[in-house]
């Protein structure tokens, strides 16, 4: 079934929320609602709606392609099936142990930003931050100084539509650096296709771990589980503040902030929330970054640990600017091993090769599935045991029939319903 525009990437269930199709409209005809069940979704106002189709040329919920052939020999051996393309790993901290400190790893990526902005003449970093409004609900903004990315550091595990603030670089006076999940980095880098202005302008792309991105009901229903009213939050940390921190509230009128679930317990709560797109996702470390962070998990973590961040280089333009920012003093980091990257992102490795299995059993229900090359799913699917791949393809089809997954959305209406 041929998709036609991005009410039907909406309709399939294909949208991952980024928000490039509303930057790229140029009859401004998108908008996004959140939908607290689903994630960030478009909608489009039909009677503007000029059938251009640049909204789909940069969705990558429909399509993402990996190509580094003109890297291949300078790649890590051994992790490109896996991992994408790895030309160093190290693993560090932001020197500044304000950042590392409230960084929800060691704050490297708020570090390299900070570089970026102070050292390359970078007008500011563009990624997504909490709502003054309301707290568990992102908005994308753009950082200019060290003060603006420390009040703004911390996972943010609720939908997040960083792509729809690209104009912002767009339009910047000098280039920008972008952080963001994944799938964003990889609307940017398809965006960059279309806008020549937005490509001049990416300094760097900076691209984060990602396992999914849970709804909002998510942190709503969390919430409610801990009998706290969500219209008397002023603000939410998911983690952060210590290595990998608690999730934190604190109340309006309220001086302390609340620690009250260990990082892990608020995970395993909210990763229920996922939107079944985030479960086809085989890309969980921003391979089309410039450079990708994430946690070390290759080790238990000790009590009062301080942050540490695995920082994967992906390209030259990376590897140029952690080395500066290394250099600098804005990151302390070493060199590390393969080996390291495996051990810390197990799941994300199992993750990746379940895809292949799912997208079979959607293509066998006739359901429109997103298109990947460069990630070399059939290898990874072909290294599962036996009893993954038989767990991937019943799952999914269970999953298919239960939740009527072989149907799609009514309508722009059936997304309202759910607001």
């Amino acid at each position: 079934m041929k998709i036609k525009n991005v009410a039907d990437v909406v309709r399939w269930r294909l949208c991952v929320g980024c928000g490039a199709c509303a930057y790229l409209c140029p009859e401004k005809s998108i908008s996004l609602i959140n939908v607290k069940s689903d994630g960030i979704r478009p909608e489009i106002a039909a009677s503007r709606c000029k059938e251009c189709g640049d909204c789909l040329k940069a969705c990558p919920g429909i399509e993402t392609k990996q190509n580094y052939t003109d890297r291949i020999d300078a790649l890590v051996e051994g992790l490109q099936d896996g991992w994408g393309p790895i030309l160093e790993l190290w693993e560090g901290y932001a020197s500044d142990q304000e950042l590392r400190f409230n960084g929800s790893s060691g704050g490297a990526a708020s570090a390299l930003a900070l570089y970026c902005i102070e050292h390359k003449n970078m007008d500011g970093v563009l990624h997504a931050a909490a709502d003054k409004e309301e707290p568990f609900v992102n908005r994308s903004v753009l950082s200019r100084n060290r003060f603006e990315i420390l009040s703004r550091t911390g996972s943010r595990y609720a939908p997040a539509s960083t792509c729809d603030g690209l104009e912002r670089i767009e339009i910047a006076s000098r280039p920008c650096v972008f952080l963001g999940k994944p799938c964003d980095v990889a609307a940017v880098q398809k965006a960059q296709g279309i806008k020549p202005g937005l490509s001049r302008n990416i300094g760097i792309k900076i691209g984060i771990f990602c396992a999914g991105a849970p709804s909002t009901q998510g942190t709503l229903d969390l919430l409610q589980s801990l009998d706290i009213d969500s219209g008397k939050v002023e603000e939410i940390r998911y983690r952060g503040k210590g290595w990998p921190g608690k999730f934190s509230v604190k109340l309006k009128g309220e001086e302390q902030t609340r620690e009250i679930l260990t990082y892990m317990a608020a995970w395993s709560f909210l990763q229920k929330y996922r939107p079944y797109r985030c479960y086809l996702c085989p890309d969980g470390t921003s391979e089309l970054a410039d450079i990708s962070v994430g946690d070390p998990w290759y080790r238990p973590i000790k009590q009062e640990e301080r942050g540490f961040s695995l920082i994967l280089v992906r390209t030259e333009k990376g590897r140029q600017i952690l080395r500066e920012t290394i250099n600098a003093g804005y990151i302390t980091a070493k060199s590390v091993s393969p080996q390291i990257l495996e051990n810390s992102q197990k799941n994300l490795l199992t993750k990746r090769g379940s895809v292949w299995g799912r997208l079979l059993i959607m293509k066998a229900f006739g359901i429109p599935t997103p298109q990947f090359s460069g990630f070399s799913l059939f290898n990874n699917w072909l290294k599962l045991p036996v009893t993954s791949k038989i767990s991937s393809l019943f799952g999914t089809g269970k999953r298919i029939i239960k939740r009527r997954y072989y149907s799609p959305l009514s309508d722009q209406m059936s997304i309202k319903s759910r607001l």
